[in-house]
C-alpha cells in the first residue's frame, strides 16, 4: 500500500466530524472542508499507479489532530482554521492531482511504450516512461547488433521506443527491450517488402547446401545458390562475410522463413543497362569496355551490360593468329562502334581503329634511300612481304632479293627471317612500299665465263695421192 492509501485511511479512521464516519464511499462535505474527496485510483494490470500531494498530507495531519480537542470551542475554531487553510490550499491541490492522474501510465507485458533516456553506461539505459518508477534496457536487450556499446547508441534525452519485458522484476525494477523492437519492426519492413519488391542489405553468414544464410537486421534469410548471380557461381563460400543486396521473393511468418534472392535485382539492373544501351549507341561511337571472353575468332567485350565483338582482323593493323596475342581477358579497353544490329542484338566493335592508322604520313617515317629492319611475312613467286612495324608491309621483288639471278625466293630468305632492307619508294595514298635486299649487298665480281672446249681436230688429214694406181697393180694395168 502506497502513501496515498494510507492516507485515505488516516481520514477514514481517524478523522470523525459532527459524529459521521469517513471512508472510501463517503465525500467529506462542503462544511468540514473544501477540498474535493476523490474516489481510490482504479487497479491496473500487473500493478497500480497511485500517488498524493504533499498538501493533502498537510491536511491528514491536521485532521488527526482534530480528534484531541475535547471543547466545542476549540471545535469550533479548530474547525474555522481548516476550512480557511483548506480554502486556500484547494486550487492548487486540485490542479496538481489532477495532472497527476492524466500522465498516470499503465503497464502490461507486451505494450510499446515511448520514453526519455536519463542516464547511459556500459551495461544499461535507464528511461523515463511515465512510470512510478524508471525502466531499465539491459544489455543484452538494447539492440540486434551485439557488437554496438549502450554509449554509442543512445545519449540523455534521447527519446527511444521500448517493449515492456516486465513490470516488475525481482528487485522492483521496469525491465525494458528495445531489441524486440527492433525485431518487430524488421519482420513489418519485411513483411512489406515482399509486397514492394523493396531492397534490402544481408551479411552472408555461412555457405550451406544449396545456398547460403544472410542475416537481414536479426533476420536469417536463406538464399539458393541460383538466386546469388546472374552468373554461374562454383564456390559459394566467397559469399561468406560480403554485404549482399536482397529482395525477398518468399515469406512465412508463421514458420519464421524468409527466402531471397539477389539475382532479380542484378537482373533488373542489366536491364536497364541494355535498354539504356541500346537507345543511345551509334556506329563511330567511342567506349569504353571489359574483355570477357576470347575465342579464336575475336574478343567479346562488354560494354555496359551488353557483349560486342571484335573480330580479329580488327584487333591490329598488323597480322594476328591469335586475339591473346593483343588482349588479355579483364582488361579494360577502349572500342568504336562499327556496326549495330538492333534486331539481332549484334554490336561489331573495332580495337585497332583507335589508333593511328599505320600508313599516315609513311613517305616522313620510311623515306626514299633509308635503311630499315624488318621482318619476312609471306614469300610469293615473284617477290617477299617484308614487315617494318604492325600493318605496313613493303614488297622486295625477285630481282632486289639478291646480287645475282635466282629462280625462287625460298632458295635465298625464310618467313621470320629479320632482313635489312633499303627503301626504293613509298607512297601513303598507295599503301605501297618498294624495298631492296640487293642494294645493301657487296657488288660481287662477274666472273669470266670458261671457253667452251674446240672440236677436236681431225686426227688425221687428208694428203694429196702422188702415187698412181698402176704403181700398186702392175698386172692390171700393164
Amino acid at each position: 500500500m502506497n502513501a496515498f492509501e494510507g492516507n485515505n485511511n488516516e481520514k477514514v479512521n481517524d478523522a470523525p466530524k459532527d459524529n459521521q464516519v469517513i471512508d472510501n464511499e463517503t465525500p467529506i462535505t462542503d462544511e468540514e472542508t473544501t477540498t474535493p474527496q476523490r474516489d481510490n485510483p482504479p487497479m491496473v494490470e500487473n500493478d497500480t499507479i497511485e500517488s498524493q500531494s504533499d498538501d493533502s498530507s498537510a491536511e491528514d495531519s491536521d485532521l488527526v489532530g482534530a480528534e484531541v480537542h475535547d471543547t466545542p470551542q476549540e471545535d469550533d475554531e479548530l474547525h474555522e482554521s481548516q476550512k480557511n487553510d483548506s480554502e486556500d490550499d484547494s486550487p492548487e491541490e486540485s490542479v496538481t492531482m489532477e495532472d497527476f492522474e492524466e500522465t498516470m501510465v499503465t503497464l502490461r507485458a507486451g505494450q510499446l511504450i515511448k520514453g526519455t533516456v536519463l542516464s547511459v553506461n556500459e551495461s544499461e539505459v535507464i528511461v523515463n516512461i511515465g512510470y512510478k518508477s524508471d525502466g531499465i534496457i539491459p544489455l543484452n536487450e538494447l539492440t540486434l547488433d551485439n557488437d554496438q556499446s549502450p554509449l554509442d547508441l543512445y545519449n540523455p534525452g534521447d527519446e527511444v521506443e521500448v517493449e515492456v519485458l516486465k513490470v516488475k522484476d525481482e528487485e522492483g525494477n521496469v525491465i525494458l527491450s528495445r531489441k524486440s523492437v527492433e525485431r518487430k519492426r524488421a519482420w513489418q519492413a519485411i513483411e512489406k517488402g515482399l509486397e514492394t519488391g523493396e531492397e534490402f542489405e544481408g551479411k552472408c553468414t555461412e555457405a550451406v547446401k544449396g545456398g547460403v544464410i544472410a542475416k537481414i537486421g536479426d533476420i536469417r534469410a536463406f538464399v539458393p545458390a541460383s538466386q546469388l548471380s546472374n552468373r554461374y557461381i562454383e564456390d559459394l563460400s566467397t559469399f561468406v562475410g560480403k554485404t549482399l543486396r536482397l529482395r525477398i521473393i518468399e515469406l512465412e511468418r508463421r514458420r519464421r522463413r524468409v527466402v531471397a534472392s539477389q539475382r532479380v535485382i542484378l537482373e533488373a539492373e542489366e536491364e536497364e543497362r541494355q535498354q539504356k544501351l541500346w537507345s543511345s549507341i551509334e556506329e563511330g561511337q567511342r567506349i569504353n569496355g571489359v574483355v570477357k571472353r576470347l575465342t579464336n575468332f575475336g574478343a567479346f567485350v562488354d560494354i555496359g551490360g551488353v557483349d560486342g565483338l571484335i573480330h580479329i582482323s580488327d584487333l591490329s593493323w598488323g597480322h594476328v593468329n591469335d586475339p591473346r596475342e593483343v588482349l588479355s581477358e579483364e582488361e579494360n579497353v577502349e572500342v568504336i562502334v562499327l556496326a549495330v544490329d538492333r534486331e539481332k542484338e549484334r554490336i561489331s566493335l573495332g580495337y585497332k581503329q583507335t589508333m593511328p592508322h599505320p600508313w599516315d604520313n609513311v613517305e616522313e617515317k620510311y623515306p626514299v634511300g633509308s635503311t630499315v629492319k624488318g621482318k619476312v611475312v609471306r614469300i610469293t613467286s615473284f617477290g617477299a612481304f617484308i614487315e617494318l612495324e604492325p600493318g605496313v608491309d613493303g614488297l622486295v621483288h625477285i630481282s632486289q632479293v639478291a646480287n645475282r639471278r635466282i629462280q625462287r625466293v625460298e632458295d635465298e630468305l625464310a618467313i621470320g627471317q629479320e632482313v635489312d632492307v633499303k627503301v626504293l619508294d613509298a607512297s601513303s595514298e598507295n599503301r605501297r612500299i618498294s624495298l631492296s635486299i640487293r642494294e645493301l649487298l657487296p657488288e660481287e665480281k662477274t666472273k669470266p665465263e670458261p671457253a667452251k672446249p674446240k672440236a677436236k681436230e681431225e686426227q688425221f688429214q687428208k694428203e694429196d695421192m702422188t702415187v698412181s694406181l698402176g704403181e700398186f697393180f702392175p698386172e692390171d694395168f700393164s
